[in-house]
């Protein structure tokens, strides 16, 4: 009875593994739903397992098995094999493998998939296990650590394929966290395209417009163009020198004379067909570039550094425009669909539209309940709801203390620590670090301990690619504690609040906060 009590088990288990990986053959989409439709014509087939424990694979034969009664029958018909049918996914169409995947705080989890799997897949199925929100914005990355680079795996693209260029000896790694720039220029063009750095080819060789900059990148008809310096590191030397770029659809180009674009000056450097740009992590320390906003273009095939052309921009919008550019010539219209299909997917889902078409704002403070049909008034009720909750809340954590500041640091203490837009001993380097690899768009945002005033906090932000750092300084008023960013003119009692209230007003803040760096631990 044992034995076949361990034999169910492993086969809810491999059925749960079934059920995020179905549907995904040939479109390469996790199914959210939580009850899969399964096939009844199948084969009587022997199935490997493996398991993890002792490290041993054992055959499951369903011939040898037996009968395996349904525990499930108002789920599964009594015509429906339990095993074969679980392990369809993995048993039918190709083989597994085990991959293993790395978060920022560099802990890891092996997993065995299937080894047409893709970048979207990989991270749906680490959205589920860790119960994350999916904004989209979870991103599979390639790290090639003996090189100091890395890369965004487009959401289309296999990971085994990724992984069968890896040489035996790289060391390669798997990042799994968010890039909130991943699709950002099909949104804001322009904070990623500068006019000046963009150009398209034409009868009449008119300037491109920009509000139709990404169907121009888009459509193979047309023929734009990114052009301007760079420093390039010469083949075999240390040094650097710097050279006037071109970047068009058939490669990257770079002139012997000047910012000149006739044919006979413009030498060939690379193509993109079987080629990926990277960017550099410690391009200062490992390969000598002039500033820290270098990239690379290299070859799918070759695990070299010499074989790496190694390019360096003077600043970061620099940097970001010609790796667009170079993603967009590669891809093409791939992107705009990885771009479209999750969106897609929520307006096919009627799940969400049922439930929010149903949710309404009431009130209850009077004699008779109403409907709050004003958008307005239903936010500053729920704001106030909010605010009394929370005051509640600190009330009941104070009342365990003794002295009345000690109880409101408390308080605030318990509150904000378990944000996942706090990062407690993180020194200045370490955010910024964070934030340009989370992405450097508007709003992205943490808030962290000040490493020079223990007693204070930090907003760490990010506003036009470039990070900026406001103290949050502690007001003592009265025996009560407040925090605020503008010297005590706009008080909160913890530092939720305050980061609620520039989530919806901009104030002393360049931007509104828009998206929180947040880590995971895998």
């Amino acid at each position: 009875m044992s034995a076949m009590n361990d034999s169910l088990d492993e086969t809810r288990s491999l059925g749960e593994k079934a059920a995020i990986f179905q549907g995904t053959r040939g479109s390469g989409n996790v199914v959210g739903s939580a009850f899969i439709p399964l096939r009844s014509s199948l084969p009587n087939a022997g199935v490997s397992t493996h398991f993890k424990g002792n490290r041993r694979s054992r055959t499951v034969d369903e011939t040898q098995m037996g009968h395996v009664p349904n525990p499930f029958p108002e789920l599964l018909p009594s015509s429906v094999s339990l095993v074969s049918e679980c392990l369809l996914p993995w048993t039918k169409s190709s083989a597994t493998q085990v991959i293993k995947v790395y978060s920022e705080d560099n802990t890891s989890r092996a997993v065995e998939v299937p080894s047409d799997i893709t970048a979207r897949d990989i991270c749906q199925l680490f959205i589920l296990k860790n119960h994350c929100i999916d904004d989209h914005s979870w991103t599979l990355f390639e790290q090639i650590p003996h090189m100091s680079i890395e890369r965004t795996i487009e959401d289309h693209e296999s990971v085994m394929e990724v992984q069968s260029g890896w040489g035996m000896d790289s060391h390669c790694c798997l990042y799994f966290r968010k890039n909130y720039a991943k699709y950002e220029f099909f949104k804001k063009p322009l904070d990623f395209f500068p006019e000046h750095m963009v150009s398209i080819s034409s009868e009449t060789n008119g300037i491109m417009n920009h509000s139709q900059l990404i169907q121009t990148f888009l459509s193979s008809s047309s023929c734009p163009e990114i052009h301007g310096f760079l420093h390039a590191k010469e083949h075999g030397r240390k040094s650097w020198k710097k050279f006037y770029f071109v970047l068009r659809r058939s490669g990257l180009y770079f002139s012997n004379k000047g910012t000149s674009k006739e044919p006979r000056h413009l030498q060939f450097i690379a193509e993109f067909s079987d080629s990926d740009v990277y960017t550099l992590l410690s391009g200062k320390k490992v390969y000598g570039a002039p500033t820290d906003y270098g990239f690379c273009v290299k070859a799918s095939k070759l695990n070299s550094a010499r074989d790496l052309k190694l390019l360096c921009a003077d600043d970061e919008q620099t940097r970001t425009c010609w790796v667009t550019a170079m993603r967009l010539f590669k891809y093409g219209m791939q992107l705009y669909q990885n771009f479209i299909q999750p969106h897609q997917k929520q307006k096919s889902s009627p799940m969400r539209s049922i439930s929010e078409n149903s949710l309404v704002a009431m009130d209850f403070s009077g004699h008779k309940t109403r409907v709050i049909e004003n958008p307005s008034e239903a936010l500053s009720v729920a704001v106030e709801e909010g605010l009394s909750w929370r005051r509640k809340s600190c009330h009941r954590l104070s009342s365990h203390g003794s002295p009345s500041t000690s109880q409101s640091s408390m308080s605030s203490i318990a509150i904000h620590v378990a944000q996942p837009w706090f990062h407690s001993k993180l020194s200045r380097d370490e955010a910024q670090k964070l934030i340009t690899q989370q992405g450097l768009i508007d709003g992205v945002f943490l808030v962290r301990d000040s490493q020079s005033n223990p007693r204070t906090f930090v907003l760490s932000l990010c506003h036009t690619q470039k990070i900026k750092h406001f103290q949050i300084v502690p007001v003592e008023e009265n025996g009560e504690l407040f925090y605020s960013l503008d010297d005590g003119h706009t008080r909160f009692t913890d530092l939720l609040q305050l980061v609620e209230f520039y989530q919806l007003n901009r104030g002393v803040l360049p931007c509104k906060l828009k998206h929180h760096c947040a880590r995971i631990t895998l």
